[in-house]
């Protein structure tokens, strides 16, 4: 048979451009393997068209395009999630495939088809997926033929499209929080192999499994650890087949490190049987935050001392644990502190069609931020991003995919489906710390089914599985809220989704154009958003490891860049991200850089006023800076305005600071005396139109593909961008290339907005808001668009014709800029199939070095437990105030007399804080009176908080502790529109709807806390 030696020199040339991701064949070792990218030449139509899946159909006027494509692509943020188009779309492509490869297997990956796809290859139907959110995979070997072969696929994104056997929805295919660009959205490869190989990791239509890779007995000084490889093997082949198991780990300079030998085996006619191999490798780079060190791992089938079938995992080596309330990577502990995202991670007129340099780009902004975990929301995410997230260094929490709640029946099977194959197309990755199994809370046994999905397909692959709630569980290993603070000395908790406020990027502050007032109800500018994100923060911080036997694991700001989802704000798209939709930073980006320096405690001195210094002569402005210094001294000029008030840790505040023109410079010095500053300056009037591009490593590649971003800016004569300019700039493209624009606030048409807010849509699960922004285009595809601060960006997407492309940017008042970008000749496609792949010119990013040894936190107080606890009434339930469940509770019976509790230490204890969880926390103050051994150490009302109130005092020895109501409660919601969940369990159970307010005291769980006592600091 000539095929093995005909795909060995395919093989071979494959290894010049280097491995496309894992499960592809090697790049290193020549073998009778073959990986081909199909995203090429493919032909495109909208419509329902009877017999386009037959070999002799017609479409040569179908639209020519590349992949990944969705046909409503146009439509990303210039349409309300809700009215993007759906139907059908059919996908049409030849392949000639290499000669003899007919004799061997052939498989089709596609990464992702929304909504439901079925694909024909030469008019013979191969496979239906309609789950929309996962991989899948094709067996076409006994489709194809030799020559030229034709692969259809009809592509159904409707949102109501049901599962053809049961008849049943997804979850998932939501008009709320899973946008919905329809056709193949992700990227297809080809794979042929021997008829004796190693399997794809696609279980659903393939029932196979792939490789696992996975190391255990980690010795971090030592930079040393056992690595485990597993591959299934089949043998299709009519006679048996005597093989060794050969394993090569190579560093990402290409060295071998390691040589596993897992033996030789005899595979019967038809078997499928899985190899193993291990083996103790030394000198280890162990993948972190910031640190997207990766190996490839090559599994080879070798026969007679030749491979017959070698296949790359891309894939990197971490150690994790999961306990006393606590994450810790490489043994370090991590407080989770990043992003909730949606898993579309989409963009303006493109949607999800990127090339990976832009997942790179958006994934790695996340990193500099200071962010170290990612949270995709509802459904499980591309493979790009994934893959991404490996090479930047950023640890990310994957779902399967769901909506908001738990489900029984169809479509709870539905999503255990997608989390096992989930799991095991994805767990190889090592910045896959956590999988989750909801959105919101699950029972307990739908917990346990879903934590044996993840014991059987991924045992030791390190990585917590969970549900967003879950706070009682005995079965999740991890939880935590979506809007409310936890504690735990067990499981960790981290909040899924806080500070969702919107804010758009024009909307600067109140004094600068176009004067937008702070809103709170989500449509602030960003200067209030900023602090709104230090304040929201602070509530974690404050209560991070370090800070007693229970604490917080952190939390996930929803979202990360601005979204075509489910909005509360003024537009028809959410505004909340720290990005825009073109990932230009608002102001709480650089919040953000300064709060998550560190693992837990901040580990490097940053400052940044908030905002420019570019204001009307007169002008009075309440100045915010933040840092994690102890003091910020601020001066106007070389003059001292004096230090500021210090609020939630991190902000400091100058009320009304009168401006002059010059500099703005904030000073800050850390408790170890470390200084940070920052200044801001005022600048010059507009000079000139600045043009930045940015491109992938490859270059602006002619594939029909590739994306090149261009920033336009206005600055003075200095070069400096000027904030105040929101000047409408009209663009001229010339070269082969599509423009995809950009967006910002407004219609293209002009049309002025209305003064009255239209009301939204009520859908089911959220809560509608109105808006004055609903039906605006959003300057999406527009060539005249608005700077907004200053700068704005835009897109362009490359053609396939040779010859420069050359952007011209213009604006009355200003020359007019030109900017070349060098078109780079696309790979060859030669009979349909690609050897090349762009994602292997993607480097993995270094920037945060290794895993720091030394400690992420100092211990800063020490948390004491009573012996027994007394109480005025109810006390069968007083224990439940530290029984660290944050679901459970005791309250007094509602008698004035009889609302108070005692907690008895076993010997005198030294207390300076007591921090109480109670019901109805965040809508709810309590007036108390604390008293230790009878003498009173505080009195007041604690502050309505979404989690835990602080009560502080000076020190003071005791034994008991004495909490008591001094006045009835009143309700009052402190937070406006926070809340919008259905219940009070979704609500995360504040208690508030069962106890109501009056004479009675009542909470969740108390900690108390003092000094570390010396020689323990």
């Amino acid at each position: 048979m000539r095929f093995p030696l005909l795909i060995a020199t395919a093989a071979t040339a494959l290894a010049l451009a280097g491995p496309a991701s894992a499960h592809d064949a090697s790049s290193v070792v020549a073998s009778g393997r073959a990986t081909f990218n199909l995203n090429p030449a493919w032909r495109m139509t909208t419509g329902d068209i009877a017999g386009a899946e037959q070999v002799g159909f017609d479409d040569h006027r179908w639209s020519e395009v590349t992949l990944p494509n969705a046909f409503n692509e146009k439509q990303a943020f210039a349409r309300d999630i809700k009215d993007l188009s759906t139907g059908i779309t059919w996908y049409r492509k030849r392949i000639t495939l290499p000669e003899g490869a007919a004799a061997g297997k052939a498989f089709l990956e596609f990464e992702g088809v929304r909504q439901a796809a079925e694909v024909w290859v030469n008019g013979r139907s191969v496979v239906l997926s309609e789950r929309g959110a996962m991989a899948f995979g094709a067996d076409i070997s006994a489709a194809v033929k030799p020559g030229e072969n034709l692969i259809a696929v009809r592509v159904d994104n409707d949102w109501r499209y049901k599962e053809r056997a049961t008849g049943s929805g997804f979850q998932w295919n939501d008009r709320n929080f899973n946008v919905n660009y329809g056709g193949i959205t992700r990227n297809v490869k080809l794979h042929l192999a021997p008829r004796t190989y190693q399997t794809l990791p696609l279980f659903s239509n393939l029932g196979t499994t792939g490789q696992y890779v996975w190391a255990d007995g980690f010795d971090l000084t030592a930079r040393s650890a056992t690595v485990h490889v597993e591959t299934q093997v089949r043998n299709e082949e009519a006679r048996a087949r005597s093989l060794s198991y050969r394993v090569e780990v190579r560093d990402r300079g290409g060295l071998v490190v390691g040589r596993l030998d897992g033996g030789t085996v005899t595979l019967a006619p038809g078997e499928t049987r899985t190899l193993a191999a291990a083996g103790r490798i030394g000198d280890l780079h162990f993948w972190s935050w910031g640190y997207g060190y990766l190996y490839r791992v090559t599994t080879s089938l070798i026969e007679r001392g030749r491979a017959i079938d070698a296949v790359d995992s891309l894939t990197g080596f971490r150690a994790t644990q999961f306990g006393d309330g606590m994450i810790r990577l490489n043994g370090r502990v991590m407080q989770v502190h990043g992003y909730a995202q949606r898993t579309s991670n989409e963009w303006p007129a493109v949607g999800v069609s990127i090339p990976p340099w832009v997942s790179d780009f958006s994934n790695a902004l996340m990193v500099e931020s200071g962010g170290n975990m990612v949270r995709w929301m509802h459904i499980t995410p591309s493979k790009q991003d994934i893959e991404s997230a490996d090479r930047v260094g950023l640890p990310q929490a994957m779902p399967a995919g769901d909506a908001e709640h738990d489900v029984e029946g169809r479509r709870w099977d539905q999503r255990k489906e997608q989390m096992r194959d989930a799991i095991i197309y994805n767990r190889n990755n090592p910045s896959i710390l956590f999988y989750e199994s909801g959105n919101e809370s699950i029972s307990e046994a739908h917990m346990a089914e879903m934590k044996a999905i993840r014991d059987r397909y991924d045992p030791h692959g390190g990585r917590a599985i969970g549900s967003r709630e879950m706070l009682d569980s005995k079965t999740a290993e991890y939880g935590g809220e979506m809007l409310y603070i936890n504690k735990s000395a067990h499981i960790p908790m981290w909040a899924m989704e806080y500070s969702r406020d919107e804010a758009a990027r024009l909307y600067q502050d109140e004094l600068t154009p176009p004067f937008h007032q702070d809103a709170p109800d989500y449509n602030r500018n960003q200067d209030s958003q900023a602090r709104e994100d230090v304040r929201r923060w602070w509530d974690y911080y404050r209560i991070r490891p370090g800070t007693g036997r229970r604490v917080s694991s952190g939390g996930v700001n929803i979202i990360w860049s601005d979204s075509n989802t489910h909005y509360r704000g003024d537009n028809n798209y959410r505004r909340s991200g720290e990005v825009d939709a073109m990932r230009l930073p608002k102001e709480s980006f650089f919040a953000h850089q300064v709060m998550w320096t560190g693992w837990v405690d901040a580990e490097r001195p940053a400052t940044h006023i908030i905002g420019h210094w570019n204001y009307a002569p007169g002008t009075a402005k309440d100045v915010s800076v933040v840092s994690n210094g102890e003091r910020v001294e601020l001066f106007l000029n070389g003059r001292s305005l004096g230090t500021g008030q210090r609020s939630s840790g991190f902000l400091f505040t100058w009320p009304g600071v009168r401006w002059q023109a010059g500099s703005l410079r904030a000073v800050a010095i850390g408790a170890d005396g470390r200084r940070s500053e920052h200044c801001v300056e005022t600048v010059g009037a507009p000079a000139a139109l600045r043009l930045v591009p940015h491109t992938g490593p490859r270059g602006f590649v002619m594939d029909g593909a590739d994306l090149a971003l261009v920033d336009v800016e206005v600055v003075d004569a200095r070069g400096r961008r000027v904030p105040t300019v929101n000047a409408m700039v009209t663009f001229t493209l010339d070269g082969p290339a599509d423009w995809r624009g950009g967006i910002a606030q407004g219609d293209s048409s002009g049309k002025p907005r209305p003064a009255i807010a239209v009301q939204a849509e009520a859908i089911p699960g959220t809560t509608p808001t109105a808006g004055t922004a609903r039906d605006e285009d959003n300057y999406v595809l527009s060539k005249a668009l608005p700077v907004e601060g200053g700068i704005n960006r835009v897109l362009l997407r490359a053609g396939k014709a040779p010859g420069a492309v050359r952007l011209t940017a213009s604006t009355p008042g200003l020359a007019p800029v030109t900017l070349a970008i060098p078109a780079v000749a696309a790979p060859e496609v030669k009979g349909g199939l690609s050897r090349v792949f762009a994602d292997t010119a993607q480097p993995g990013l270094l920037t945060r070095g290794p895993t720091p040894q030394r400690p992420s936190y100092r211990v800063t107080r020490a948390t004491y437990l009573p012996a027994t606890i007394v109480a005025g009434t109810g006390q069968n339930d007083a224990a439940k105030t530290i029984d660290d469940n944050e679901l459970s509770r005791w309250s007094s019976d509602g008698r004035p007399d009889t609302a108070w509790i005692e907690y008895r230490f076993a010997k005198p204890v030294t207390l300076n804080e007591v921090e109480l969880k109670l019901v109805g926390w965040r809508s709810r103050g309590y007036p108390l009176r604390m008293t230790l051994d009878g003498r009173e150490v505080w009195k007041g009302e604690t502050e309505r908080q979404l989690g835990y109130a602080a009560v502080r005092f000076p020190a003071a020895s005791g034994s008991i502790l004495r909490i008591t109501q001094i006045a009835p409660t009143r309700d009052r919601d402190a937070f406006g529109k926070i809340v919008e969940v259905s219940n009070a369990r979704q609500a995360g159970d504040t208690g508030a709807d069962a106890v109501p307010a009056g004479w009675r005291l009542a909470i969740v769980e108390a900690d108390f806390h003092g000094p570390v006592p010396v020689g323990k600091r």
